[in-house]
This record gives C-alpha cells, sequence and structure tokens, in this order.
C-alpha cells in the first residue's frame, strides 16, 4: 500500500485496520502497548494523544517493555543527559525484539526532530520501526499502519506546512483522574541561545479559544481538580491568532467556568509577563497562586547572551509588583549554572538574585550544549568540576530558603489536593495551591479530593500535617 493511499484515508478507517491487524499479531488476549515519555509538561501531553491513538486501536497499556506488542519512547532533547539517557535504553530493546521479533519498536518527540539523530537510528539501530517528529503526532495512525503492511521502517518528521498546522480532536488517554494538561499553544519564536526547542518544536502556533474552553469545561465535568495550561512561552499565547486574545484574557475566561477545581499554568516568560496577567492571576476565583517564572541568571551580561530579553532590574520589579498583588504567592524558576563565559562574579549575581526574591524551590541545571544553537559555538573555558561546585554552592542555599519558608508555613490551615496514597500506610499526599507537597494522615476515601490540612511539620520543601479538626490524636510523620 503507498504512503499517499494511506495519507488520503481517514483516521477512523486506519485505526480499525490497525485493530485488526495487532489482534491477530498480539501476544496475549489484547495487544498491550509500553509509552514512555521524556522530558517536560507538553511531552506527557503529546504522550497522552498517542495512547489516545493506540487505545482506539484497541492496545491495553503495560508498565514493562518486555510485555508490550508495540513500544514508544517520546524523547526529550532539551539536555544531552536525557538524550543519553534515551539511547541506552533504546539500545537495551535490541534484546526485547530479539526475543519477542514481531513488537513494534517506535521513537517519537523531540529528539526525532534533529537529522542527526534521526540518521544515528537510522545507522545504529536498525530494530526500531518508527521514527516520527512532533509536528505529525496526528498521523501517527498513517505511520504504524505503513509500518504493519508494507513491513518497512518508518521515518517522519512533516513538511514546512505541518510546523503551522493545529489538529483538533485527537484521542487523548489521560493519566489519573485528577490532574489534566490542556496544551494552549505549541512552538516558541523566543530563540534563547542555548535552547534547542524552537529548533524542533517549530514557531508559535495558537489554538483557537473556543476549542481550549471546550476542552477545559469538559474536564471540570469529568471531576477533574487541576487543570494546568501547557505553552513553551504561554504568556505569548494569542498572537498568531485572527483576532488576537491575551493569555491574561484566556485565563479570565477559563477562570469563570463554574466547578471545583485549581487552575495552573507553564510556563511563563518574564519578558512577556504584564500586571494584566498578575492581575488576573490575583483576582481570579480558582486560579492558584503559583507562579513559575523562569529567570535562569542574575547577571546581565549573561542574560544578553541568552537573549532573554529583559534585565536583572526588570525581573526584579516584576517580582515586586506580583508580591503586592498576591502576598501569599510561591515562586518557582528555572536556573542554570555554567553558561558559557560566565564567571564566578557573574554567578554570584544568581545567587544574590534567589536570596532576595526566596523562591518557593528551583528547577537548576548545569549548562547543557545543543548542537544547533549559538551557545553551543561559544568559548567555555570553566572546567566542569568547577562549575559543579557552583552548582552545590546555589543548591545549598535555596535549600536553606525552601527550608526557612517550609517552617514559616507551620500553624497555617492549607487546602490541600489530595494527589494520591503515601507511601506510608493510613498516609496520604497532595499539595498545596503553592505546589508544596503535604504529607499527612488520612483515609484513601479523600483521594481526589480537596481537604483542608493544619501543618505541623516541615522537612526541607515537603510539610507533614493532619486534617483540619481531627485533634491531636493522629499519628503524624516524623518531622
Amino acid at each position: 500500500m503507498q504512503e499517499k493511499e494511506l495519507a488520503a484515508r481517514p483516521n477512523g478507517d486506519l485505526i480499525d485496520e490497525i485493530a485488526q491487524i495487532m489482534k491477530v499479531r498480539a501476544r496475549g488476549e489484547r495487544p498491550m502497548a509500553y509509552v514512555h515519555s521524556y522530558g517536560c509538561q507538553q511531552n506527557v501531553a503529546d504522550g497522552e494523544k498517542i495512547e489516545g491513538f493506540l487505545e482506539q486501536m484497541g492496545f491495553g497499556f503495560t508498565q514493562e517493555p518486555e510485555d508490550a506488542d508495540f513500544i514508544l519512547f517520546n524523547t526529550c532533547a532539551v539536555r544531552e543527559h536525557a538524550e543519553d539517557r534515551v539511547f541506552g535504553n533504546v539500545g537495551a530493546l535490541k534484546n526485547v525484539k530479539r526475543r519477542h521479533p514481531s513488537v513494534i519498536v517506535a521513537l517519537c518527540g523531540c529528539m526525532m526532530e534533529q537529522e542527526h539523530v534521526a540518521e544515528r537510528i537510522r545507522k545504529s539501530y536498525p530494530f526500531v520501526n518508527l521514527v516520527f517528529g512532533t509536528h505529525v503526532i496526528h498521523r501517527f495512525p498513517q505511520l504504524l499502519l505503513d509500518v504493519l503492511v508494507n513491513g518497512r521502517r518508518v521515518f517522519s518528521r512533516g513538511d514546512e506546512s505541518e510546523d503551522k498546522t493545529i489538529v483538533e480532536g485527537l484521542p487523548i488517554h489521560r493519566e489519573g483522574r485528577v490532574k489534566a494538561w490542556v496544551t494552549v499553544m505549541y512552538g516558541c519564536n523566543n530563540f534563547c541561545s542555548y535552547c534547542i526547542v524552537p529548533y524542533v518544536r517549530g514557531r508559535e502556533r495558537s489554538r483557537a479559544p473556543e476549542a481550549i474552553l471546550e476542552e477545559f469545561q469538559g474536564l471540570v465535568q469529568a471531576g477533574y481538580k487541576d487543570i494546568t495550561l501547557l505553552g513553551q512561552n504561554v504568556n505569548s499565547y494569542g498572537k498568531t491568532l485572527e483576532t488576537p486574545v491575551s493569555f491574561a484574557e484566556l485565563l479570565r475566561r477559563l477562570d469563570s467556568v463554574p466547578g471545583d477545581y485549581r487552575l495552573r499554568f507553564m510556563t511563563s516568560h518574564p519578558k512577556d509577563a504584564t500586571h494584566e496577567l498578575i492581575d488576573v492571576i490575583a483576582g481570579g476565583t480558582h486560579i492558584s497562586h503559583h507562579l513559575h517564572l523562569p529567570f535562569q541568571s542574575g547577571n546581565d551580561r549573561i542574560l544578553r547572551e541568552m537573549n532573554r530579553h529583559y534585565d536583572r532590574a526588570k525581573y526584579l520589579d516584576l517580582i515586586r509588583y506580583v508580591k503586592e498583588k498576591i502576598p501569599d504567592v510561591s515562586l518557582t524558576s528555572d536556573v542554570i549554572v555554567g553558561f558559557p563565559g560566565e564567571t564566578y562574579e557573574e554567578f554570584q549575581d544568581t545567587l544574590s538574585l534567589i536570596r532576595e526574591v526566596e523562591f518557593t524551590s528551583l528547577f537548576t541545571f548545569l549548562y547543557s550544549p545543543r548542537r544547533g544553537t549559538r551557545a553551543a559555538a561559544m568559548e567555555d573555558p570553566i572546567p566542569a568540576a568547577e562549575k559543579s561546585r557552583w552548582f552545590q554552592e546555589l543548591c545549598a542555599a535555596q535549600e536553606e530558603i525552601a527550608a526557612r519558608r517550609c517552617r514559616a508555613a507551620v500553624g497555617t490551615c492549607q487546602r490541600v489536593l489530595v494527589e494520591e496514597e503515601g507511601r506510608k500506610e493510613g498516609f496520604l499526599s497532595g499539595r498545596t495551591d503553592g505546589n508544596v507537597m503535604v504529607d499527612f494522615p488520612g483515609p484513601a476515601s479523600l483521594v481526589g479530593q480537596f481537604a483542608q490540612v493544619e501543618i505541623t511539620g516541615a522537612r526541607n520543601w515537603i510539610l507533614s500535617g493532619r486534617l483540619a479538626g481531627a485533634g491531636t490524636d493522629q499519628t503524624e510523620i516524623e518531622n
């Protein structure tokens, strides 16, 4: 069957045909799929769409590659460590394929958008059957059927037109019944000098607000309690629409949906974060008072080299406005240590910014060169061991801040979304509105519900407590 013929057929027909083929190929009563997504929440959301297709094809899901008839790694290209893990784990599948030759092995995601990676897979991993990029997820049934019917390896990254396409109505197999992701936009136009994302995710494209609202309302009606809006830079939302809608306006519309839920978003770029956005958060009914606002470096020269389009003063002015309008705000951020050419004195500016802002938590990373980015060609004279010492210094400073902030929460009563049963029998685990973990004793029936919890102890960045009004006879977690 020719590729053009497959492309002309509707997804429903392709899915039905795959289901019939997999009934015969399956090693058990039904075909099983193993799907693992690396990296960011957007990757997780993409993985749920692929799982939605697989579910329609009759697949069940397994946590063990050995038991699967279809294995998919949904890859991340943001850091070298993530890529190394993928190659190591793909290599391990060679033995699975030897034991079970009928297994289909597939790779997708950001790594597969890079030609040198796809070529390495082509030459060094001949047992991989299917490779596809971030822009062609909607064509997954066509690509898989091509493998099954024609018995050939398929590599697809789409064409230029698909870089600009948003396909609505894809099936979604959501993980769990408490938390959900809603993608509001795709791609990025910022071209930070260290970042590969614009090259693998393409230019910014915003979903229509009506489509987002419909999906969001469905999630609220289905009982989801924690809904996160996703985009590489959500503050750029709406700029590509025929009738522009700001992200602040989108947030306001979603917040007006009645129900018992918490609304979050990420990631927010400081250069586009407006006072209007902060005002909407402050006046919202459901919007979390948690703001993830990556600053990456506290030094102006490094920020210019990173192509971040703001300076230290602008970032701190924005933080001051946030704290004024939302006094109980929980601030988190991303930081890169050891950017090419960074000196220890410039790194100290990052440390001083951390101490001034007092973040609840940080996602801290040693600089990782990404092939094809401007930063990868910069001189980088500082030894890795020296950068590691800086990194440890930063982590120690943030741990001290986090511990102090957590201790300040002791004695308060927090509204906690109970996400799961704890590791210790009889205990539950959940998050505050500020996205801080809380462990406390309680019945499993509370999972998926909001609960008022008295905070009784703090352990660095995790809180412990007891259900409000439960008395002091409850067993508490040792602090």
